[in-house]
This record gives C-alpha cells, structure tokens and sequence, in this order.
C-alpha cells in the first residue's frame, strides 16, 4: 500500500478544465448547490470579495478547479486554488475571501462533507496496522491537488446526470475520494476525525457543544469532560486544533450569529445581543466592532447595501 508520506500526482489541467465544466452545469449562478447525493455540494462565485466574508465553516474537503480562495481561522491564514485542496476537519468559525473570480472565469468549487463515522470505517482499511503519528493537530489541512482526487470527483459529478447509476454508485465513489485522501500526504492527518482517543475527535465533540449552546454560560472543566480530557490538556488540544481558545472560539460564534440575525431577522443590536448570550449591550458593540471593524448599526447598514455576499463563508 502505498505510504501517506509519498508525492501524490499532479492533476492534469484537461481534468481540471473537465471538473470546471462540470460545477459550472450544476452551479448555474452564483451560489451553493446541494447535488443528489447527500454531503455532495458545489460553488460558484463570479467576483472577488472585497473584505473578509465570515461563517461556519463545516467538516469538509473542498477541491478548486477555477479561481482561489483564502480562509482565517483564528490568525491562521489559509490560501488554496486549483493546485491546492483544502479539508476542515471540524466545524469552524473561519472569515473567508474568494481572491481570484470573474464573470468570464468565476471561482468554482467541489465541496465533500467529512463525516466521522465513515472515516473511522475507512481508516480501518487504509491502516489496518494502525495509524502513523500525525505531524499536528491542526483542523485544517492543506495538501497538493491529487490527480486521483480529481477524477473522481469528476466521476462523481458526471453520475448526477444518470440517477439510478447515481444511487449505486456514488456512495462507492464517495469512499474512494475518501480513501485516495487518507493515502495521500495529508491523509493520517485527516484520519484523526475518525479516532475516538485524537485530540482532534475530543475536541469535535466539544465544538459541537459550543454550536448549540453557544447563547448559554460556557464551564470549560464540563467541556473538558465532554472532550474525556483534563482542563489543562483539553485548553491545550482545542487551541491546537482551532487556533483559538474555548472562549475565543464561543465568541466568534456569538457574534456571528448576532450579525446574521441583525442582517436577516432585521433584529436591532440590543436584541440581538440578548439572543445570543451577551448580558451587556456596551460589551457586546465593544467586542463586535473589534471583530468585525465596525459598530452593530453602522456594519449592518453597510451590508445591507451589498446583499448576497454575506452568505457564505
């Protein structure tokens, strides 16, 4: 079997050009398409933003095959295109820029979700003498576009078209992108989603607390516990993985939510501080014009002008 640690080969850009055609079929407009099978999206954006885009990044590899993108996590900068993919490997808070698109050659992007419970299955097969150690923890993991990768996200796509074909086979399909993945160099890294006892699954656990509660009182010792950790090695792995603390991490949430319900519900910031856990409406403008550069009122008016690009992250 081949070694995580070998060069996985280049893509050629005929099979690049063809993964492009394809999104461009499914993707008609600028936005994010949910494909037949399940987990299974595509993206296409038709000009450069010109600030930082923030959302909830989910557990995911996204392959490029026109344009690029930058991601933030925490201060960590992350930039990929089509000679680069990138994979979350757990839910983050990330402030995002698609840097090179245009209406002639909009970005455009092959979205896989990465679910715990199939990686564990398939790192059984990939590593049955058992798992190297990985390099670090990181929840994000960029790694050289694969030629191997590519194709098969292109029989993937090509499947939709066939629905009886679709159902048998993508999930077949699905696996193999998943374990050409595991093999390439970024694979044992990858394959921490799946481990019970990696820092990274305990943390995952945690971050999934975080999501749904992140209005109510945050006890890092009842995080920890979630996570099977100590208090000091649980601070430890979650600031490893997501490159910011429990805190900061509830935070970013917090007040991305508070933007979304100003922006959406047409919520005012007082409210709108309330609903997402904030007890002082001054701490609340304080901390959301240090996170986002403006005051609530002023930040909200000025998105509103620009629709539509707020949407994804």
């Amino acid at each position: 079997m081949k070694s995580s640690n070998d060069k996985s080969p280049e893509p050629s850009e005929p099979a690049v050009a063809r993964l492009a055609e394809l999104i461009k079929a499914y993707a008609p407009h600028d936005g994010i398409f949910d494909l037949r099978v399940p987990g299974v999206q595509v993206i296409r954006r038709s000009r450069v933003y010109t600030e930082l885009v923030h959302g909830l990044q989910s557990a995911a590899v996204c392959i490029v095959a026109q344009g690029a993108k930058s991601v933030m996590v925490g201060r960590e900068v992350y930039e990929y295109d089509a000679s680069r993919l990138i994979a979350f490997s757990v839910d983050l808070p990330v402030a995002a820029q698609v840097t090179r698109a245009s209406y002639a050659e909009p970005f455009l992007c092959f979205r896989l979700d990465l679910d715990p419970s199939t990686i564990a299955r398939l790192v059984l097969k990939v590593f049955p003498h058992g798992l190297p150690r990985a390099p670090d923890s990181r929840a994000v993991v960029l790694g050289q576009a694969d030629a191997n990768i590519i194709n098969a996200a292109i029989r993937l796509v090509e499947l939709m078209a066939q629905p009886g074909d679709a159902e048998l086979l993508a999930p077949l399909v699905v696996d193999e992108i998943l374990i050409r993945l595991l093999r390439s160099p970024v694979g044992v890294r990858v394959a921490q989603i799946g481990l019970a006892d990696s820092g990274v699954h305990g943390v995952a656990k945690a971050v999934s607390w975080l999501r749904t509660n992140f209005a109510q009182p945050m006890k890092v010792e009842e995080l920890a516990k979630l996570a099977s950790m100590s208090v000091s090695s649980f601070h430890q792995h979650f600031k490893s993985v997501t490159s910011m603390s429990p805190l900061q991490f509830q935070k970013v949430l917090r007040l991305q939510e508070a933007r979304r319900l100003m922006l959406s519900a047409m919520m005012d910031a007082g409210s709108a501080s309330w609903r997402v856990g904030y007890a002082s409406a001054s701490q609340f403008s304080r901390e959301y014009g240090r996170f986002f550069g403006s005051a609530p009122t002023k930040d909200i008016a000025r998105l509103r002008e620009r629709v539509g690009e707020v949407a994804e992250g």
